[in-house]
């Protein structure tokens, strides 16, 4: 980080301690919390959301894949799927999929240029890809969606047989103290990130083919506070497999 970062992660740390607003639906509380600060938004949550290079990397996704990515945000995976082994005009498709028209201008900006990349504006839940997808990937959004089970059973459901499901993002541990795990979960539930113990079981649920690898890291400004997050990558199998489990 240099001096120059400090007045772009300040204008995002304000919104940050701000919070998630408590008006309107989802689509309109994403939209008036990240609108303010997408410009900035690439650069401070680098530092933030760790692992996502290492997810693209773990898919090893083949050439001519369809790729879906469900809260895809500003596009940037983009750039770590850019910076693997593959060329982006490899793959069939890239369908970028969120509700927030504010990230999504800066994807739109983005992918301008790439004519097999789709910018979408839908509800992670329920949309769907007119062809099946070969690799889905979710950074940083399940916890963010509010019925993240429907999200995840639909993005299991819309993968070819065969596919991978790929998710970075931040829970909660089992084997936490409870106090630790109470403390993550106000934390981020501020900026409507909400965080359970039962995202893994329900990870777990979907394929006995999976790898998952639980890690820690640092949060800008605050290098004590390591917050929890994990690494999970399905295989779909070639016949029909258990739905995620309700609560």
């Amino acid at each position: 980080m240099s001096r120059s970062d400090l007045p772009a992660d300040a204008h995002v740390i304000w919104r940050l301690l701000r919070g998630l607003p408590r008006g309107g639906n989802h689509a309109e509380r994403l939209q008036a919390f990240y609108a303010p600060q997408a410009a900035h938004y690439d650069a401070f949550r680098a530092r933030l959301l760790h692992g996502r290079a290492e997810l693209i990397a773990a898919l090893n996704i083949p050439a001519a894949a369809r790729i879906v990515e469900l809260g895809c945000g500003t596009g940037a995976n983009l750039e770590l799927l850019r910076a693997g082994k593959r060329c982006l005009a490899d793959y069939a498709a890239i369908q970028l999929v969120d509700l927030c028209p504010a990230l999504l201008a800066v994807a739109h900006r983005r992918a301008r240029e790439l004519a097999n990349v789709e910018i979408i504006e839908a509800d992670a839940r329920t949309w769907r890809p007119q062809h099946a997808a070969d690799c889905v990937i979710m950074s940083y959004a399940l916890s963010m969606m509010p019925d993240w089970r429907a999200t995840l059973q639909n993005a299991w459901d819309m993968l070819a047989p065969g596919g991978r499901l790929g998710i970075v993002d931040f829970h909660l541990p089992d084997n936490d103290a409870r106090i630790s795990n109470l403390f993550w979960r106000k934390w981020f539930a501020h900026d409507g990130v909400h965080l359970c113990a039962e995202y893994l079981p329900a990870l777990r649920a979907l394929s006995s083919n999976s790898f998952i690898q639980q890690r820690r890291a640092p949060i800008p400004y605050l290098p004590k506070l390591r917050a929890p997050y994990y690494l999970y990558v399905g295989h779909k199998p070639l016949k029909p497999c258990t739905a995620v489990r309700t609560a």
